[in-house]
């Protein structure tokens, strides 16, 4: 069955770092009991998103995992598709791969690597992996491949060569652009950050201390601004800025947002 099909609406996109893995096990259970379809797990400087999904899997039934996502720069894209592999045959096809450029901060300062022309970064990366050879009993379905595209030319290479888009930190007017691109029959897996209060200081704050990690990175920034927010609207982490990117209040408030991604075109959130 096309996990696309198996990819119901709605998932969860959540970081594992500060889990043991026994904790991180538990987790994964409660994700699956509670009936989400999905758990997208990214990649910073912790776990390694693949070994770390191999547990995961080893210890649910039905929830999909993904990588939301794993960061380009840091491995070959043979061994990426190795991994990618593996992890559906031995899963029965529970498995995305989310792949991404990450950011000059981290792959330039923090690994002191090269961070060049991204968007032919990944086209090259992409063709260097599906070149890649794969001798080992394959999965039965092909593994999904989806790109961390916010921009028009990411998104439209995601269309061109991969099964859709993942993009981050967005708002449902971004989602309807990205529809636009990618066309009506790609996967356009969107993350919603949600904030589960109807607190407006505490939602405030609670989005301001995420937020505090991000804005000062260029891609989202860049995003954002195409989305009409002025640096200062970003830097202040203004009322407005949090309204339109964060989800909060009652469950029907956050439902309603959830439901405006879909009508604009997200397949998945």
């Amino acid at each position: 069955m096309d996990i696309n099909k198996k990819l119901r609406s709605r998932g969860i996109w959540f970081f594992t770092e500060t889990m043991a893995s026994d904790q991180a096990v538990a987790f994964a259970k409660k994700v699956e009991n509670l009936n989400y379809s999905s758990l997208w797990l990214p990649e910073t400087t912790g776990r390694d998103p693949f070994s770390h999904i191999a547990m995961l899997l080893s210890n649910t039934e039905h929830l999909i995992f993904a990588t939301g996502i794993a960061n380009i720069h840091h491995r070959h894209p043979g061994v990426t598709k190795q991994a990618a592999a593996t992890l559906a045959e031995m899963s029965s096809n529970r498995f995305i791969l989310g792949l991404g450029v990450s950011h000059a901060p981290l792959v330039e300062g923090l690994r002191q690597l090269s961070y060049e022309k991204p968007l032919a970064s990944m086209r090259d990366y992409l063709i260097a992996m599906k070149n890649s050879p794969y001798t080992s009993v394959p999965p039965s379905e092909e593994p999904p491949c989806v790109l961390a595209a916010l921009g028009p030319k990411m998104l439209e290479l995601a269309a061109e060569e991969t099964d859709g888009a993942h993009p981050y930190w967005t708002t449902p007017e971004h989602t309807e652009l990205a529809r636009n691109i990618l066309g009506n029959e790609k996967m356009l897996c969107v993350e919603q950050k949600v904030a589960f209060t109807t607190d407006r200081e505490v939602a405030y704050e609670t989005a301001r201390i995420e937020l505090a990690r991000y804005i000062h990175l260029p891609n989202y920034r860049n995003n954002w601004k195409r989305l009409g927010f002025s640096d200062e609207e970003i830097d202040a982490t203004s009322d407005r800025f949090i309204d339109e990117l964060v989800a909060w209040g009652t469950l029907e408030k956050i439902n309603e947002r959830l439901n405006e991604h879909e009508e604009a075109g997200a397949s998945h959130v």
